[in-house]
């Protein structure tokens, strides 16, 4: 199943004042548990002078690793709301959201917002900055090679470009080109795209599967 992550490099970062506090979401794309604890730790040096460093992050496509803290808070009121705000966010085509890290600071304003408040506003801060944030389809693609002589590798790229067929890359050899192309990943991958490049090309294509991976659109 596809999802959606923030673009590459993005350090998305909103601020919202409730009742005097402060709470400052920043959104940041990451792979592992250890690049979203570095994040976290950078956040606190940075704002040392702040009392709460509230976090939560969701990794892989099937977002089976799923992390959050109260950081101080009271049990309950802000980690998991931040957590359930990344969790229940879509992107582009309503796909969930995964491969990312919000870390919410706040600075207390004298004024206590109750465990109802504080779940509140950190779901609010984190929804908030996911609104504005810029979100990328990731999409399992299957990448196939085939074989051409290599006078007709120009012509054969162009035509397939032209009908909407990813075209990956060309690698040229003394007597033969090589086309790399991709496809929407699934049991029948091969087959479906060795009918599609027949038809498009008049005459049968062998194809060699080279890999899977995730893409982002």
């Amino acid at each position: 199943m596809d999802y959606c992550v923030l673009a590459p490099g993005t350090r998305h970062e909103h601020r919202i004042e409730i009742r005097r506090s402060v709470f400052s979401t920043l959104l940041v794309r990451v792979e592992t548990e250890d690049q979203a604890r570095d994040v976290i730790a950078g956040q606190r040096r940075t704002h040392h002078d702040a009392r709460h460093h509230v976090s939560a992050f969701v990794l892989g496509a099937d977002r089976d690793v799923r992390r959050s803290s109260d950081d101080g808070e009271p049990s309950g009121t802000a980690g998991v709301p931040t957590l359930e705000a990344l969790l229940g966010h879509r992107g582009p085509g309503g796909t969930p959201l995964s491969d990312v890290l919000a870390v919410t600071t706040r600075w207390f304003g004298g004024i206590k917002l109750g465990a109802s408040g504080l779940l509140r506003a950190y779901n609010e801060s984190a929804s908030t900055a996911l609104a504005g944030a810029r979100l990328l389809r990731r999409t399992r693609r299957s990448r196939f090679t085939t074989e051409l002589p290599v006078a007709l590798a120009g012509r054969t790229e162009g035509a397939l470009r032209a009908a909407g067929i990813p075209v990956e890359g060309v690698a040229y050899h003394p007597d033969r080109a090589e086309i790399l192309l991709a496809a929407d990943s699934g049991p029948d991958a091969e087959e479906l795209l060795a009918r599609r490049l027949a038809g498009l090309l008049g005459r049968p294509v062998r194809l060699t599967a080279v890999d899977e991976l995730w893409l982002d659109r």
